[in-house]
């Protein structure tokens, strides 16, 4: 018999101090998708993000998320990048590129923006211009990349992995 009693939901861990990282999101084609990237975000103790274009959440997929999260909308993000920037932030791409370094072995400074590309066109070249550093996610198979949302809760949890109190 195992010694594991089944409990659905454990509450949050205490985090020590409030989360830096802020999300970034360029405009997404899928609502899904940035819906699960608030839901990640939530979990995640991120009390800032910020998302581009037509926005707008599906509530069955965010669940608890949308509540923890203030959502920032802007039409574009490059301005938005270089308010980051002036408040401190390092801005991090999650991104294939030729200098990016992998996830797996990237140190995050606490002051963070994970800026977050678009599912078809990831991070386009005036925001690979504005960012500091690129990271991108070891991929083993096809096809080459992982979806937007499922990498952006890669990014998040390594965060989370180096700053777990906060």
């Amino acid at each position: 018999m195992s010694s594991f009693a089944h409990q659905r939901h454990k509450p949050p861990l205490p985090l020590d101090r409030p989360r830096e990282l802020v999300v970034a999101c360029a405009p997404m084609k899928s609502h899904v998708n940035l819906s699960h990237i608030v839901r990640t975000a939530g979990c995640s103790g991120v009390a800032r993000m910020i998302a581009c274009g037509n926005v707008s959440l599906d509530a069955k997929i965010t669940r608890d998320g949308a509540d923890q999260v203030a959502l920032e909308i802007h039409r574009t993000l490059p301005p938005v990048l270089r308010e980051l920037r002036e408040e401190g932030y390092r801005l991090v791409g999650l991104e294939q590129t030729t200098g990016s370094k992998l996830l797996t072995e990237y140190a995050f400074v606490r002051r963070t923006a994970l800026v977050v590309g678009n599912e078809r066109t990831g991070l386009t070249d005036d925001l690979l211009a504005l960012i500091d550093d690129a990271v991108e996610i070891p991929v083993f198979g096809l096809p080459h990349s992982f979806n937007v949302a499922t990498a952006a809760a890669m990014a998040m949890y390594e965060y989370c992995r180096q700053f777990p109190r906060g």
